[in-house]
């Protein structure tokens, strides 16, 4: 008869090699995930950062017409109030902002910043098309240099921040997914997303860092500090450097030529 091994030798349990696969289990189950740096930063106050930027962008362009009515400018045949009109897709890009961040569905939330966000796009471009309108059908005494460069200015500011916002908006799904996933499918790389101790750390850019994307972009007409990696990021960054082109460019040549004759 074949005798098998027994499981106890001097009272004492033989050990095996089979993995210790409940211990291993208890442990798995144990194991905490810190939050990132960026997740210390709550949904609302994202969505309370943004919301102060874009009402800055509806201030400047009321702030516009406030002095288009003072100085007795007119653009196209037009007072100051041409710009309480440009300024109406802002204030429901504002609007967009406050009902996204009181949505929890992130990807509704994701939807409603989008709408809103191309609504605020083409305000930008009926103010540079109002501006390029007057350029080419008033004479230069009736455009004075003062109004040009304010206009100008002020169009170039709003653009600014409505990319700033739409940069924010599409990269990684939304500011919604990135505090709950993170940055898994990024739209733009950052020189931050390189190998370095704050990448580790898991570092996620704020609502600061994509304005200033849009503002380099705006002044240098291609990427300088993050670099698209989607195509919806190049056609969003394409569009923001054909409207400052216009704003900079076009504009600011003729109003030194008015403030030069």
């Amino acid at each position: 008869m074949v005798s098998l091994p027994s499981c106890h030798q001097d009272g004492k349990t033989a050990k095996t090699d089979a993995p210790d696969t409940a211990g291993l289990a208890l442990r798995l189950t144990n194991v905490h995930v810190m939050p990132t740096r960026a997740r210390h930063v709550p949904h609302k106050r994202a969505h309370w950062e943004a919301t102060l930027f874009g009402s800055v962008a509806a201030a400047l362009l009321i702030g516009l017409a406030v002095i288009s009515y003072a100085a007795d400018w007119e653009l196209l045949g037009q007072g100051g109030w041409i710009w309480f009109a440009v300024c109406v897709p802002e204030a429901l890009l504002i609007a967009g902002l406050v009902l996204s961040g009181r949505e929890a569905e992130d990807r509704r939330s994701h939807r409603l910043l989008l709408f809103f966000l191309s609504v605020g796009v083409f305000g930008n471009l009926v103010g540079v098309l109002v501006l390029i309108g007057a350029l080419l059908t008033e004479k230069s005494t009736d455009l004075s240099g003062g109004q040009l460069l304010t206009s100008g200015a002020v169009v170039w500011l709003t653009n600014v921040i409505v990319f700033g916002l739409c940069f924010w908006t599409l990269d990684a799904g939304g500011p919604a997914r990135r505090a709950r996933v993170g940055r898994s499918t990024p739209d733009f790389r950052f020189p931050q997303d390189e190998r370095s101790p704050r990448s580790e750390d898991g570092w996620q850019p704020r609502f600061e860092d994509y304005l200033y994307v849009a503002m380099t972009n705006g002044i240098a007409f291609s990427p300088t500090d993050a670099m698209p990696l989607s195509l919806s990021a190049k056609r969003l960054m394409a569009l923001e450097s054909l409207i400052s082109v216009a704003a900079v460019l076009v504009i600011a040549a003729r109003a030194v030529n008015v403030i030069g004759s």
